[in-house]
């Protein structure tokens, strides 16, 4: 029976993901009912405001389930009422007499309570199906319900010694296109994007995700500037194509206003921070993007921003593509930067880390934690 709840949950993962970067900012969820062993009705949360998981599966049932049936859903059924009223309510209600759960609410003031009232009223809960995997699909839900603040994430794509370009500047690509799809897909997941203005002046990135045989998704995008000395003539993608309405440029509140002034001429939002120190301003990023409701921002450079952020200590978390390519350069430009660290053992490491094999190239990811 073990091994059927684990492929069951693995279903209800696979449900789950139909729904990447379309929840915000709820989490992703999936379920599946099963009677004798078998599924017989899926469910998943589809939108903010649309049926959560269980409920959509229930509803796909559509009788009463059988006195064997088993509710296998990858997040704790909620037990307050929402919009949707609470799941933990419709489980009751429907007469399924066990519910088995991949893990917990991360809000510290609901965790585990739902299970507890499905215990109280007589429903067998089994939990902790594939935990790791069901905590692992929502890391900008868990960070947003538990701290109320963006979940700030860094990507980086580099050679095996750490290069992110030739000594020419030239970059593309580092990876292949298996690496490439995959940050494609990442890029669906996040509510925002963010690069420095010097990236978007050597690059001309569009900051979008696009992939294959699918639609082309534009989410918040940012440019970090705070000089506005690099916006050139304006001509970058980010200013000039379909979703130009997308994009905001980050800077000084005490930038030259004609230079502000300027952006705004020309269709673009702008946001003033405060000036310094960096971690007070982006601090004030991340208290903005709360305000309007962003709960993740991936941040694709360059090494100027990213190694701020770094010293700052405002990256959650980080996700590294790796090719097996070697410059053995010492003029081709790094990562990041600006650290002074004597004992190995100081070194920024990676926590709950992850890995994947993406053609020939490695992607490690994982919480961006300090000794």
């Amino acid at each position: 029976m073990e091994a059927d709840l684990h492929e069951a949950m693995g279903r209800a993962l696979e449900l789950a993901r139909r729904a990447w970067g379309d929840t915000h900012p709820n989490p992703m969820v999936g379920a599946v009912i099963l009677e004798g062993g078998e599924i017989v009705a899926e469910g998943w949360h589809r939108a903010a405001g649309e049926a959560h998981a269980e409920i959509a599966a229930l509803e796909t049932l559509a009788r009463p389930p059988a006195k064997d049936a088993t509710l296998c859903v990858t997040l704790e059924p909620c037990s307050t009422q929402g919009r949707t009223g609470a799941c933990t309510e419709a489980i009751i209600r429907s007469g399924i007499r066990r519910v088995v759960v991949g893990t917990t609410d991360p809000n510290p003031a609901h965790a585990g309570h739902g299970l507890d009232i499905l215990r109280q009223a007589g429903i067998e809960v089994i939990s902790g199906i594939r935990e790791e995997e069901c905590r692992d699909l929502n890391i900008l839900f868990n960070h947003w319900i538990t701290t109320g603040k963006p979940f700030m994430a860094a990507k980086i794509a580099t050679t095996l010694d750490g290069k992110i370009a030739a000594r020419s500047g030239h970059s593309r690509w580092i990876t292949g296109p298996a690496a490439r799809a995959d940050a494609h897909r990442w890029r669906k997941l996040f509510p925002a994007i963010a690069c420095g203005s010097g990236t978007v002046q050597t690059d001309d990135p569009s900051l979008t995700s696009r992939p294959e045989g699918g639609p082309v998704f534009c989410p918040r995008r940012f440019i970090f500037d705070r000089s506005l000395a690099e916006i050139g003539n304006l001509t970058a993608k980010v200013y000039t194509d379909e979703f130009r309405e997308h994009t905001t440029v980050v800077t000084w509140e005490n930038v030259a206003p004609e230079r502000v002034a300027r952006l705004k001429g020309q269709g673009i939002a702008v946001w003033t921070l405060p000036a310094e120190p960096d971690n007070v301003f982006f601090e004030s990023f991340t208290e903005r993007c709360a305000s309007e409701g962003i709960t993740g921002v991936l941040i694709e450079g360059g090494p100027r921003l990213l190694s701020a952020m770094l010293a700052a200590g405002k990256l959650d978390y980080l996700f590294a593509y790796q090719a097996p390519k070697l410059l053995a350069d010492e003029d081709a430009p790094g990562c990041f930067t600006g650290q002074e660290f004597d004992d190995i053992n100081q070194a920024f490491r990676l926590t709950d880390v992850r890995h994947a094999i993406l053609g020939e190239d490695h992607l490690v990811r994982g919480f961006l934690s300090k000794p």
